[in-house]
């Protein structure tokens, strides 16, 4: 009990929940796990594929490269230039699949205008799909089988069971119905037992179905779309949003001040579940490398509460 109470006043502050510090423990496991495998002689890679200049892009690749580097993942990063063709796209991840040491492919989003995103990312083999976003990998979730989760919704799932959060039997409201976030986070938290209510644009009386939720996700791409006076009394608020305003200040999809007046638990940005998602991305690097290695090693696994 005095592990777990520790752990949350770490993790929790005046009832904001401090992301890049769950992330940094997680990193930190993942990196004990990774010498596990490197004194196996199993070294695991994770190629970038960026295609373009979007700076925004190139900050999220550096962050990544960064964090590899911090576990002793080996990565690369391909840069392809922005009017690179579909067909150099697709062969230039062909040749990243037909190499053994590279156990996990990202494709960064967004590509340039007159790619197909979709038969790009489906052109990645699902066990090294990292981002989790094939078909096969978004249509294992439901049957309990995927290995390689959306790390976004995998991150806010770690991250709720850190700071004590069990999805059991609460009314759980998701915001946002993306393939990446919300329709995986509905899922996700359908497999935990909560009650799940999948909320998007054309939703008639969003304010009603946000003010029962004791479990809000918000992940919309729009700033402020949820106002604080409608969260629940003592509800649990993740904001996934993440936008610039006007002045060029980042913020969420929650009115953060005043839905923090009214939550038990809310996450701000930035440093709420950005932090998480690139954790998860090396974890699901991890996990795909055991997997495609045949490892002898025992497989890794996640740190429990």
């Amino acid at each position: 009990m005095e592990e777990s109470g520790a752990r949350f006043s770490r993790y929790v502050r005046d009832g904001v929940i401090d992301g890049n510090v769950v992330a940094a423990d997680l990193l930190d496991h993942v990196r004990r796990e990774v010498d596990r495998f490197r004194a196996a002689g199993v070294v695991p890679r994770l190629a970038l594929v960026r295609v373009g200049d979007d700076p925004a892009s190139a900050v999220y690749v550096r962050r990544k490269v960064k964090d590899c580097a911090r576990c002793g993942i080996d990565s690369e990063h391909v840069h392809l230039p922005a009017d690179a063709t579909q067909e150099a796209v697709l062969a230039t991840i062909d040749d990243l699949q037909s190499r053994d040491d590279v156990d996990g492919i990202l494709v960064q989003l967004p590509l340039p205008a007159g790619l197909d995103e979709v038969q790009v990312l489906e052109s990645v083999d699902p066990a090294r799909d990292v981002d989790g976003f094939h078909p096969n990998n978004l249509g294992r979730l439901l049957f309990r089988r995927a290995l390689l989760e959306p790390c976004t919704p995998s991150g806010v799932m770690h991250m709720l069971s850190q700071v004590g959060v069990c999805p059991r039997g609460k009314e759980a409201v998701v915001v946002g119905r993306s393939r990446i976030v919300g329709r995986p986070m509905a899922q996700m938290l359908t497999r935990a037992d909560a009650t799940v209510t999948l909320c998007h644009r054309h939703t008639p009386d969003l304010e009603g179905h946000v003010r029962r939720a004791e479990l809000l996700v918000v992940a919309t791409g729009v700033p402020g779309l949820v106002r604080g006076e409608w969260v629940r009394e003592g509800a649990v608020v993740v904001d996934v949003g993440i936008n610039r305003n006007p002045e060029g200040r980042l913020v969420g999809d929650v009115d953060f001040a005043r839905a923090r007046e009214r939550a038990a638990l809310i996450t701000p940005v930035p440093g709420g579940v950005g932090p998480l998602t690139v954790a998860m991305l090396l974890w699901n690097t991890l996990s795909a490398c055991w997997a495609r290695r045949l490892c002898t090693l025992a497989p890794p696994q996640l740190p429990h509460p």
